[in-house]
C-alpha cells in the first residue's frame, strides 16, 4: 500500500507538472498580430562637415504595418478589431560594426498612431536617428580635424555602425507588440558629402 500511495503522489507531481508546463507556454505566446518594421534607406554615408552636400534629407523612410497572424482562415467568426495596434514609443540604439565600442547614447521617443492588420502601411514621421547633439561627441567627434580626423578605437577615418530602431505598441485587446529594423551608417568628415 505504502507503494502505490508514492505511485499516485509521483504520478499527481508529473501530471500537475505537465499541465501547469501547459499553462505557461500559453501565457508565453505572442499576440495575434506581428508589427513590421522597414527601412527604405536614403543614406549611407553622413559627413560631418558643416559645409557638406547632399545631408539635407532624410536618412530613411521608415515603413510600419501590421500582419494577422491567426484567425484569417478560422470556422468561428472573430472581431480582429482588438488587433489594431496603438502605437506608443520607439527606441533607438546603435551597434558598432567597424571593430569599435563606443557609441552614442540610446533614447526613446513616444509616438502616436494605429495600424490595422492588414491595411495598407503607414510611414513613422519625424523619425530621429540621432539626439541633436550627439553628433559633436564620441565617436564622431574624434573625426574632427582638431581631434586628429581618425577614431581612436579603430585608427580609421570613419565610424561604421548600426541604427537600431525598435518600435512598440500595444493591440486594443492589450497584447504587447514590437518590430526592429536595422540601418547601416559610415560617418567620416570631409569625405565627399553625403550620400
Amino acid at each position: 500500500m505504502n507503494r502505490v500511495k508514492r505511485f499516485g503522489v509521483v504520478l499527481t507531481g508529473t501530471l500537475l507538472s505537465v499541465f501547469l508546463g501547459a499553462c505557461s507556454d500559453i501565457g508565453k505566446q505572442d499576440g495575434p498580430v506581428q508589427l513590421i518594421v522597414t527601412a527604405k534607406q536614403i543614406l549611407h554615408q553622413i559627413d560631418l562637415e558643416p559645409t557638406a552636400t547632399g545631408c539635407a534629407v532624410s536618412l530613411a523612410t521608415v515603413n510600419l504595418r501590421s500582419l494577422l497572424l491567426q484567425g484569417g482562415l478560422a470556422t468561428n467568426p472573430t472581431d480582429n478589431r482588438f488587433n489594431d495596434i496603438q502605437l506608443t514609443t520607439y527606441r533607438v540604439s546603435y551597434v558598432r560594426i567597424d571593430g569599435g565600442k563606443t557609441v552614442p547614447e540610446s533614447f526613446v521617443r513616444a509616438i502616436s498612431g494605429t495600424l490595422t492588420p492588414g491595411a495598407a502601411g503607414s510611414s513613422l514621421t519625424n523619425f530621429q536617428g540621432f539626439a541633436p547633439d550627439s553628433l559633436v561627441q564620441a565617436p564622431f567627434a574624434a573625426l574632427l580635424p582638431q581631434n586628429g580626423s581618425r577614431d581612436p578605437e579603430t585608427g580609421k577615418p570613419f565610424v561604421s555602425m548600426n541604427i537600431i530602431l525598435e518600435v512598440f505598441g500595444q493591440t486594443l485587446a492589450g497584447a504587447r507588440v514590437s518590430g526592429t529594423t536595422q540601418i547601416p551608417v559610415d560617418f567620416c568628415y570631409h569625405c565627399g558629402g553625403c550620400s
